[in-house]
């Protein structure tokens, strides 16, 4: 229990580390934590997650369905900061990555479980999941966590009461539970696995065909039009990617190849037809945080499998059981000098705070509860204290504009705060009061009372 703990953690210390430094740096990979924040920032004040970041009114339950979020509320009540929920999420990684490593200790032993936790802790899956920043899929990783290692010690009424909240993190994972539950009533040989699989099957049902068109401003379940399938019977050579290779090469050697041996493999499938399946390559490769909800599947399907071959009338397959676990761990280390974590070694490089000055002199002039058209350059700062809209949707007349010429993802012509305001809102009238360090913020004239 020790190392497990010491484990989890170190997984959360060094992955805050990294969040802390990426935030010192107001890196913003994406628009996400703006919006997640924003959802915790609703739900704090007893609200419906409306999140004027996707649009002017825009439910966020109609984007994905994901109300166990709701337990965000009372936590951004007390610590009110985009930042909060970096943390969170690296406290939930660490969470897991206690669990799976007790677990690898029971079967393995003190030395090999917990160098076999380390690769799970800091997987690849996970340290992308870190430096995209917060997503709904950090509460779906330790909950596999403890209903895959439940299963693992052949406690199934535990498995399937951890896995049935995993329907409320995101609509896709209850076709997860539902894989999960097909391979707890094989194993078990018991009736809980066709309840889970029925409970899996129809949260999905009804998240994705009544839920998420019903609060949809669309009417439809929005990321269904990116699966094809008709596109894909004719032309199944489409779904030869490298990415996707890369992606599935990189379960297999983590998971030490063995994993392939357990059926839990199976539960892997529901994620990567989906993600695999669509038109939209951002799914294919193993970057972001997609692949995170497949770590805690592949390290404890290779646990399984490495306890299956020990009784394996094959003595080779006896044989490579017992250094499975040497693998995944080997892998995990090579893999490291690729990952995010190595940026570590180089704060200065990777951390850059040059622009730091420039950025917290341009939110100082934004007052609180202004409303701020924004791209994605100061947006996770913006959000807690004042009402954003991203500037790509059609907005409200904002208070303020605030943009980032450098990395805010603004198209090339936008080459000022002046030339955004005559394009989004040129009825109005806007004086830029802040330009620095590739910053600018302008406000509408005349001032607000």
């Amino acid at each position: 229990m020790l190392f497990a703990a010491g484990v989890g953690l170190a997984t959360t210390a060094l992955y805050t580390l990294f969040s802390a430094l990426q935030w010192r740096s107001f890196a913003a990979p994406s628009w996400d934590l703006g919006i997640f924040t924003q959802l915790a920032r609703q739900y704090a004040a007893w609200e419906a997650p409306i999140v004027t970041i996707k649009g002017d009114g825009f439910n966020l339950l109609g984007d994905h369905f994901h109300p166990l979020l709701v337990l965000l509320g009372p936590i951004f009540a007390v610590f009110p900061h985009a930042f909060t929920l970096l943390v969170l999420q690296n406290v939930l990684f660490g969470l897991a990555a206690a669990v799976l490593t007790y677990a690898a200790i029971s079967l393995l032993g003190p030395l090999t479980g917990t160098l076999f936790g380390l690769a799970f802790a800091f997987s690849w899956g996970l340290q992308g999941a870190v430096e995209a920043q917060f997503h709904e899929i950090a509460f779906a990783v330790p909950l596999l966590a403890l209903s895959l290692t439940a299963f693992l010690h052949r406690r199934w009424a535990a498995c399937m009461l951890w896995a049935m909240p995993l329907v409320f993190v995101k609509e896709d994972l209850g076709l997860t539970v539902a894989a999960l539950g097909i391979v707890l009533a094989v194993r078990s040989r018991r009736p809980l696995g066709i309840w889970l699989a029925v409970w899996g099957v129809g949260w999905f049902a009804l998240a994705s065909l009544i839920v998420l068109p019903l609060l949809n401003p669309n009417g439809a379940w929005a990321y269904s039009s990116s699966i094809d399938l008709l596109g894909i019977l004719h032309d199944p050579v489409a779904l030869l990617q490298p990415q996707k290779g890369v992606t599935l090469a990189l379960l297999l050697v983590v998971g030490g190849v063995i994993a392939v041996r357990s059926p839990l493999a199976l539960v892997l499938l529901p994620t990567l037809a989906w993600r695999f399946l669509s038109s939209n390559s951002g799914y294919w490769g193993p970057t972001w945080q997609y692949s995170a909800v497949l770590m805690p599947i592949v390290f404890v399907a290779a646990l399984d499998g490495i306890s299956l071959v020990r009784s394996s009338r094959r003595r080779w397959l006896r044989g490579y059981g017992r250094r499975a676990a040497v693998v995944s761990i080997v892998a995990g280390l090579v893999l490291a000098t690729t990952l995010p974590l190595v940026k570590l070694t180089d704060v200065p490089a990777y951390f850059s705070t040059d622009r730091a000055a420039a950025a917290t002199a341009a939110l100082r002039v934004v007052p609180d509860d202004a409303r701020v058209e924004s791209d994605i350059g100061l947006m996770n700062y913006l959000v807690e204290r004042t009402q954003v809209y991203w500037l790509g949707n059609s907005n409200p007349l904002p208070d303020y504009l605030v943009i980032d010429l450098q990395a805010g993802g603004l198209p090339a012509e936008w080459s000022s705060a002046q030339v955004v305001a005559e394009t989004l809102h040129p009825a109005a009238t806007f004086t830029t009061i802040y330009s620095a360090g590739g910053y600018e913020v302008a406000r509408r004239d005349p001032p607000l009372p």
